[in-house]
């Protein structure tokens, strides 16, 4: 039976106005919680890049905790990566700063597929970058998709926009606090996550939350912070713990930080007002010269944890002791040589005592520092200066939070990437990156390294890192077992650092 003509115009019509039925078949139109975005089709994922999550946290909006996404009409372009967060840049970031802007709380998915037939276990990225510099593009190109994971990659408010308290902003706050915006951004993604990811084929119900670095004390921050409760079911942290075993402020210290930046700025006893009247520029460069007594790294004040009693209600290491927090199973490690923090070898020694109070001479003996010269770099861990480094940063915060986790009945597993490929650089900071997110023999990278991807493709889809063909990865138990990543097959060993990390106490 024919149509009338008018019934077949209308049909056409339809066919040329509705976006989903009109969308050609390299792109993907989705429909989310602010309205229809249009990603494109590649060869083996659907890509959907600058999808906001909040509001831009502009204006009115600056320091404040993240507004809900203002709806759009019409379907907006899914193409083009937004820009990173307002940052300087500091030599390895420059692609980041360079395209940076306050207006930045988008998130990056990419997809198997938007109709599987079971939803697929999802991954959330934060990056790293001392909570300072940074971005999210890019992470979702990696071949973690074709291992049936939907992807996902989060930006947050950096630096001063992102960490600063003030008094000017506490008084204003009905929660009485101010800082840990940044924390608030990554919260309201995984909301968001929550409430859309089903739409890309994956299960709001089997979330990793997952970072390195910064982006890995943010993990850990979230653990315990009790307004991320429920948003995520498992957790990966890489070479950062919540704190990175730094002392904590309190709220009174942030905001004395935080006078102390806008008195930089120029304008001392600003209101909350006039605060978000300055220049994004003026902001960056005033918080540049801000260092602290007892962080490593001048000008980046936001690898220590505010205490502000909303978002982080007591120190970490407090929560982690007691057993509390969100309880979801992780897998957390280090890498060989993470950071050279200290200027010299007498530098790295006057931490000592910090880090490890009355046992300092021990730990002294442990580098081999009783000699009057320096003694020679371990050909896997570096230099003395750089090991302790490692060990007071990384190490040993990492062997507190899986002993304290494994107490709480968190099923644990810890590695140790000490992988150097045949005349390649020193297993350090982020150099693991690359395996999680890429294949032995792809991507430049030598056929005999170990598979980080396969084993944390294998967490991501079941709480455990274990699957066939792998090497077994023991749990942490009272043994602390570990499994190390080096040249060969990945090697299962205890103790990692025990005997020197029995004498450091969180702060």
């Amino acid at each position: 039976m024919k149509l009338p003509w008018r019934a077949l115009t209308l049909a056409t019509l339809i066919l040329l106005t509705d976006p989903i039925a009109a969308t050609p078949p390299d792109m993907a139109v989705v429909i989310t919680g602010g309205g229809r975005i249009r990603g494109e089709r590649l060869a083996d994922r659907i890509a959907f890049r600058g999808i906001p999550f909040a509001a831009p946290p502009v204006g009115p909006l600056r320091w404040r905790p993240p507004a809900p996404v203002r709806s759009w009409a019409g379907v907006r372009d899914a193409t083009r990566s937004a820009p990173a967060c307002a940052q300087l840049s500091e030599g390895w970031n420059k692609g980041n700063a360079d395209y940076s802007a306050e207006d930045c709380l988008y998130l990056e998915i990419a997809t198997p597929s938007l109709t599987p037939a079971r939803r697929l276990p999802v991954l959330v990225w934060i990056h790293g970058g001392s909570n300072t510099a940074g971005g999210g593009a890019g992470t979702i190109a990696s071949s973690m998709v074709r291992r049936g994971i939907v992807l996902v990659s989060i930006q947050y408010r950096l630096g001063a926009l992102g960490f600063m308290a003030h008094p000017a902003l506490t008084a204003e706050s009905p929660h009485h606090a101010s800082g840990n915006y940044g924390l608030m951004d990554q919260q309201a993604a995984l909301v968001w996550v929550q409430r859309n990811i089903a739409r890309f084929g994956g299960d709001p119900t089997r979330v990793t939350l997952g970072g390195q670095s910064a982006g890995a004390m943010d993990v850990g921050l979230q653990q315990v912070s009790p307004r991320a409760r429920g948003l995520f079911h498992a957790a990966i942290e890489e070479s950062g713990t919540a704190g990175f075993g730094f002392p904590p402020r309190n709220l009174r210290a942030s905001e004395a930080i935080g006078e102390r930046i806008i008195a930089q700025a120029g304008r001392p006893h600003a209101s909350a007002t006039a605060l978000r009247a300055l220049p994004v520029a003026t902001l960056l460069e005033a918080m540049r010269g801000i260092t602290l007594p007892g962080l490593p790294e001048a000008g980046s004040p936001w690898v220590q944890t505010t205490i502000d009693g909303h978002v982080i209600t007591e120190p970490p290491a407090a929560t982690l002791a007691r057993g509390a927090g969100q309880r979801v199973p992780l897998l957390i490690g280090t890498n060989a040589q993470e950071i050279d923090f200290y200027p010299d070898l007498a530098a790295a020694r006057r931490r000592l005592p910090h880090a490890f109070g009355a046992k300092a001479d021990a730990a002294a003996r442990f580098y081999g520092l009783e000699r009057p010269d320096a003694p020679p770099a371990d050909p896997i861990r570096g230099t003395a200066r750089m090991q302790i480094g490692t060990d007071i940063v990384f190490n040993c915060p990492t062997g507190f939070v899986a002993g304290a986790r494994r107490r709480s009945g968190v099923s644990v597993w810890r590695y140790d990437f000490n992988y150097q490929p045949s005349g390649g650089p020193a297993p350090g900071h982020s150099s693991e990156l690359r395996h999680v997110f890429g294949n032995p023999g792809e991507d430049g990278i030598a056929t005999d390294a170990p598979p980080l991807q396969a084993y944390w493709a294998n967490f991501i889809r079941s709480g455990t890192p274990n699957g066939a063909g792998l090497v077994p990865w023991p749990v942490y138990g009272a043994e602390q077992h570990y499994l190390g990543f080096g040249t060969g097959k990945p090697a299962a060993a205890t103790g990692l650092r025990a005997a020197l990390c029995a004498n450091w106490s969180p702060p």
